[in-house]
């Protein structure tokens, strides 16, 4: 009996997968799972978002918790900068209670955020999209990806969102002020 304990107890004690593990590959939330394909065809979990915290800030839950993701590649106005609102109620409405996908690479911001794109279960990139529609900016500081680049210019000449304003100010402009 008492062997079967120690067994059953080594057995959770190693298969746990903490969200505060820097070091973990793979995400399970059994409460809200689903199964999801990649372009790779590699078997990925889907997890709940329960928090939109402004356009590029997400709460999504993990092993039962929460995680705080931060988008990756893209930076969204602050909320009380223009298209601010407009940012977080354009990602609230795609993504809020719905099942996704992160796309990420266990790395972590210096608050702790998972930094992630966040793809829908209809295979759409949101980062993609905030850019795409002028509701955020290629992050170019952290991110040197040409697709992000070419989306941003293409707002930019569409004069959509953000670039419909005369003179936008970058986030990281607003928030030194």
């Amino acid at each position: 009996m008492t062997k079967l304990l120690y067994i059953l107890f080594s057995l959770c004690l190693f298969s746990c997968n903490h969200p505060e593990s820097k070091d973990y590959k793979r995400y399970k939330n059994v409460s809200t799972e689903k199964t999801l394909n990649t372009e790779s065809n590699t078997e990925t979990i889907g997890y709940k978002v329960v928090g939109i915290k402004d356009g590029d800030t997400f709460v999504v839950l993990i092993d039962g918790k929460e995680q705080v993701i931060r988008l990756e590649h893209i930076d969204c106005p602050e909320k009380k900068q223009p298209f601010g609102t407009k940012a977080k109620q354009f990602a609230s409405d795609l993504c809020f209670g719905q099942f996704v996908q992160l796309n990420h690479k266990n790395k972590f911001d210096r608050n702790q955020r998972l930094i992630s794109e966040i793809i829908l279960l209809n295979g759409v990139n949101l980062n993609k999209e905030l850019v795409n529609n002028g509701l955020a900016w290629h992050f170019k500081k952290y991110s040197d990806n040409q697709e992000y680049a070419e989306l941003e210019v293409k707002a930019r000449n569409n004069q959509v969102g953000i670039w419909s304003e005369p003179n936008p100010t970058a986030p990281w402009d607003w928030r030194k002020k």
